[in-house]
């Protein structure tokens, strides 16, 4: 099974997390200070926000996939449409630990494709200086966290 992932970025995560609360009629499977994640059944999605500086409005867009197998293919069906990807394996990225790939579409929209793997305890780049030093980063690489 895959999951729609839509990431945005928010002016105000307490109003933003209140308004998204009451519109989906669930509280965040996942908040911090700074960011907030449901995981919704009904529709079935990924549904981010974070406040971390990026400009306001819709961060990327992308697939994830449940089981590591599942991701050469959302992989190669991403590289085929847009003719190239970046792949970034083991990053930390958005309080999680994720292998992942991302493309563009025509307009410029970034599409990321992603099997989480993990939790972690902080964003991302955090992360990655304090558990490996020099490791892939999505926030540095593709620039996901804003």
């Amino acid at each position: 099974m895959s999951r729609l992932h839509v990431h945005l970025h928010v002016r105000d995560i307490v109003e933003s997390v209140r308004f998204y609360s009451t519109l989906f009629g669930a509280a965040p499977t996942k908040r911090e200070a700074d960011y907030a994640k449901w995981m919704l059944d009904d529709p079935l999605v990924n549904f981010a926000i974070s406040a971390r500086g990026g400009e306001v409005g819709l961060g990327h867009l992308g697939i994830q996939v449940e089981e590591a197998g599942d991701l050469n293919a959302a992989t190669a069906r991403a590289q085929a449409a847009a003719g190239s990807v970046l792949i970034e394996d083991g990053v930390h990225c958005c309080y999680a630990v994720s292998d992942k790939s991302w493309a563009n579409d025509p307009q410029g929209v970034r599409w990321e494709t992603f099997h989480t793997t993990g939790d972690l305890t902080v964003y991302g780049a955090d992360a990655t200086a304090a558990a490996n030093e020099g490791a892939a980063s999505c926030c540095a690489a593709s620039n996901c966290c804003g």
